[in-house]
């Protein structure tokens, strides 16, 4: 199994948690900003970048809080790395933010986290947030 370390991200996100679930967890939504197209079949999500296709499989565990991916390529090596989106909505403020959970290696762990930088700058932007 390779050595990964679990890193969490949380971002602040003006919009409503429905309205952000869909874009999290719909192949329309994630084409919008997180590849360049997505498909899926049932649970299995095929998502496009150039010239390159990666397969995930999709866990929704609570809707409109929590999304989970695990690459297919992960799971036929029975490795536990996967990447999530979990929707926290404060009660008192209503304020919502997104928690990114994902895995990297450790010399590429400060680039995996500006790549989930730009990644949700581009929700935020497509979003209006």
């Amino acid at each position: 199994m390779s050595k990964k370390t679990k890193f969490e991200i949380e971002f602040p996100v003006h919009a409503s948690s429905s309205f952000l679930h869909h874009y999290l967890s719909s192949p329309d939504g994630l084409s919008e900003w997180f590849a360049d197209n997505v498909n899926s079949r049932g649970e299995i999500f095929t998502f496009f970048w150039d010239d390159s296709e990666e397969q995930a499989k999709q866990k929704i565990f609570n809707k409109e809080e929590r999304v989970q991916y695990r690459w297919l390529e992960d799971e036929d090596e029975d490795e536990d790395f996967y990447f999530e989106f979990k929707i926290i909505v404060d009660e008192l403020t209503n304020d919502v933010s997104l928690i990114v959970t994902d895995f990297a290696e450790e010399n590429e762990l400060e680039e995996s986290k500006m790549f989930w930088e730009s990644q949700i700058d581009n929700l935020k932007h497509k979003i209006g947030a």
